[in-house]
Parts: structure tokens; C-alpha cells; sequence
């Protein structure tokens, strides 16, 4: 039996959320060599760095590039593309076209990502919250010939395929941290994660207690001069008030996933933090889930794939538990600086914790801390029997073949 010849398009070498993503797509195709021909188109993410981890898997997508470029040179066709990039940017590519994309964090999708997931055969998205909004998204119109009334909606079947857990051994980092109590939050300097507010309300709430807030962020990419411009929007953000015993520490640069499991396992790191606006899937929260991280968070967008799990006591009733500290939250408009035209609707809405909700558990989390951990190591056992390679690749490959698989389910850091 011929093999299928799969086209991937996406940021395959990108240090981004869609890079991630497009990596697990390659590794779950790459898992089944024996029904997949991979070719690879690259494209870029916005202002993002590309890798520079030399590896198997990085010698193996050069070399498939290469290939690709001289398959298409020489006229070759595909059977199936795989589009790997928000919908405003897929488009038909062979006689079976596969959308892929994380979604929309907000309450509705922009109009022409309905008219693009309708030229799709089929599309697939890392979380249940990216389905629900694709689904229950519509715009009402009219007929320019008839006049009659039309209305705009999703008609392509949508698959939720989440990220699987991923084991990596530790390389130490030097972290030179003065208390023993730290907070880490891990997200890209821009509105939807709100990375201001959660800076602002942990100095309140910590201004005269001993702990630190690690804060591992960049505006656009891990260059130095990022790394400048990062380190000055948070001091504006702190102030010049020298008086406060809380600490607040910038984690720029790249970092290997050897590194990265250091630093959730640090033993000074003791909870993930975030005030996100919503995600699409929040891979950095399931990161540090999966390693036993405490985490405080809403519970409102793509995350809550992961931070609940069932409730042992009412086993049959399908009610699942949340095993993380919740922040209070109200769903209002998007700000206008968030607004991007044809991703991010500017009558769209999304999350906006509270801000006496996240400092209460913050200071929960901090004279508490056994009874949340106690939950965290719950919800990491849960997770890594349920969320292997196996199984999520396994999902994954379904959308491509009918074959049923049977699975058993550049661094600085700066005290600030």
C-alpha cells in the first residue's frame, strides 16, 4: 500500500505557540512513517526567533524541507495538506486540505475564519473551548442578488486533539533566588495575557512579604535588544518604590526543554500564576501541571481541559473537579488596544479576572501551600496516565487515516 503524501505548512521552526504546535503535528505524523509520506513548507510567526536546538528531530524537518523543495520543483502533487496558522491563511492546497489552528481565546470567531474553515475538509483544534466558539459562532446577512437571508456559520466537522505530556531529564539553570517562595508565570509581554496586572496586584499583595514572582516573558522575540525593551516595560510597571521586600525577577532568552523542566521543578518554584484573558490551549500552564506545579488561574478558555479532572466521589455523574486555585472572573469586550481585525473581533469578549480574587489566592496558595499541592500532585497523576504520546498522537492520526489505532489511554535573568 502506497503511503499518503501529507504537505504540512506551518511554523515548524518557530519559538512560538503555533511553532509548538506545529512540532506536535510532525511528531504525531512521524509516529506512523509506515502511512505518512511528510513534506514540509516552513513559514514564519510574526516577529519570533526560530530554534537553535540541534537534534534528531531538527536534522530530520531540515532534511524534509529539502526534500519538499526538490518534490515540488520537480511538479509533485499531494494527497492531503495539513495548515498550520489561524484560518485567515488557509486556503485549498491539494484534493483533502486539514485545517489546524489553536483557535480563538475570545467568544466568537471573525467572519472570515467561517468562510475559510468552510473550504476545508475538516478542521482540528487543541481545545474543547476553540470547538464550542467555532460552533456556536454565526453572523446573519443578506443575499446581494436575492436579498434573502443568509447566515454565516461553521459547516466542517471540528476535532479536538489537546497536547500530550512530554518527559524530559533535567539540566540544571542558575536561578539565584533570595527566597525560598517563588511564583512563576510564563507568557508573551501582550494585552490578552495581561501580564501587567498579574506583576501590579502580586507586588500588593506580597509588597512586604519574602517571596519572588519569576516572570519568564519577552515583547516579540529572546533577542538582546528585546531583552532591553522587556526589562524596561516591567520597571515601569514596579516603580521606583525601594521599600518593597517582594521580589520580581525577568527570565529572558531561550531555554532548552532539558532547561525548562529545571525550572518547573525548581525547588524554589513553587506555583504557576496567570490573569490571562484566555488561550487556546495554555501550554505553559499544562507544562507546569504535568510537573506538579500548583497553579493559579481562571477557569474560563482552553485550560480547563486540564486543570479539572473527575470527581472520585461522583464517579458516574461525568462532574469534573477543579484541582487548581480558581480566580473569579466577568466576561466583558475585548479592549480596543487588543483588537486585531479578522482574528480578534472588536465585539468579541473574553475573561477579565478579578483583582481581589487572584491576590486572595495568592495569599492562599502562599500560608496554605500543602493543601494545594496536595492537588497538584492529584492532577499530575491524572494527567500523565491520560494525556500520553500515545494516545494524543494516536488522536491525532485519525484525522488523516480510518485505521483504528488501539492505544492504552539565549539565557538572562535579572532581579528587578
Amino acid at each position: 500500500m502506497s503511503k499518503t503524501k501529507i504537505l504540512i505548512r506551518g511554523p515548524v521552526l518557530s519559538h512560538s505557540g503555533y511553532g509548538e504546535q506545529s512540532r506536535f503535528a510532525l511528531r504525531a505524523l512521524r509516529s506512523r512513517e509506515d502511512l505518512f509520506d511528510i513534506y514540509i513548507v516552513p513559514v514564519g510567526w510574526g516577529h519570533t526567533g526560530w530554534l537553535s536546538t540541534v537534534n534528531e528531530e531538527r536534522e530530520w524537518i531540515d532534511k524534509t524541507i529539502v526534500k519538499t523543495a526538490e518534490y515540488s520543483k520537480n511538479g509533485g502533487i499531494f494527497d492531503i495538506s495539513l495548515q498550520i496558522t489561524i484560518p485567515n491563511e488557509w486556503e485549498r492546497l491539494a484534493p483533502i486540505n486539514i485545517g489546524y489552528t489553536a483557535g480563538i481565546e475570545t467568544t466568537k470567531v471573525a467572519p472570515v475564519w467561517l468562510q475559510k474553515a468552510n473550504e476545508m475538509d475538516k478542521i482540528i483544534v487543541v481545545s474543547n473551548h476553540a470547538k464550542q466558539i467555532f460552533e456556536k459562532s454565526y453572523y446573519e446577512g443578506q443575499h446581494p442578488e436575492t436579498q434573502q437571508k443568509v447566515i454565516l456559520k461553521c459547516g466542517t466537522s471540528i476535532d479536538v486533539v489537546n497536547y500530550a505530556v512530554r518527559n524530559f531529564e533535567e539540566k540544571p539553570i542558575d536561578l539565584e533566588l533570595e527566597y525560598d517562595f517563588n511564583f512563576l508565570c510564563m507568557c508573551q509581554h501582550g494585552p490578552r495575557k495581561n501580564l501587567a496586572s498579574t506583576i501590579k496586584w502580586f507586588v500588593e499583595e506580597n509588597f512586604d512579604q519574602e517571596v519572588g514572582l519569576v516572570i519568564k516573558t519577552n515583547l516579540k522575540n529572546n533577542s538582546i535588544i528585546d531583552r532591553e525593551h522587556t526589562e524596561n516595560a516591567i520597571k515601569q510597571i514596579l516603580g521606583n518604590d525601594k521599600t518593597r521586600k517582594c521580589k520580581v525577577y525577568l527570565l529572558h532568552g531561550d531555554l532548552s526543554e532539558e532547561e525548562m523542566t529545571s525550572l518547573y521543578r525548581h525547588p524554589k518554584i513553587k506555583v504557576m500564576v496567570s490573569t490571562t484573558h484566555g488561550e487556546g490551549f495554555g501550554l505553559p500552564l499544562f507544562e507546569s501541571v504535568y510537573n506538579e506545579l500548583p497553579v493559579i488561574a481562571p477557569g474560563w478558555s482552553g485550560q480547563c481541559d486540564f486543570l479539572y479532572m473527575p470527581d472520585p466521589k461522583r464517579k458516574n455523574s461525568g462532574k469534573m473537579k477543579p484541582m487548581f486555585a480558581s480566580v473569579e472572573y466577568e466576561i466583558r469586550p475585548v479592549q480596543p488596544e487588543a483588537v486585531w481585525p479578522g482574528v480578534i473581533e472588536k465585539d468579541s469578549m473574553w475573561c477579565f479576572p478579578k483583582e481581589a480574587s487572584f491576590k486572595r489566592r495568592l495569599r492562599e496558595v502562599r500560608t496554605q501551600y500543602p493543601r494545594f499541592k496536595k492537588n497538584a500532585k492529584k492532577l499530575q497523576k491524572y494527567i500523565v496516565k491520560n494525556f500520553t504520546e500515545e494516545a494524543q498522537y494516536a488522536k491525532f492520526v485519525k484525522n488523516f487515516h480510518s485505521e483504528q489505532v488501539e492505544i492504552d489511554t539565549g539565557l538572562s535573568f535579572e532581579t528587578l
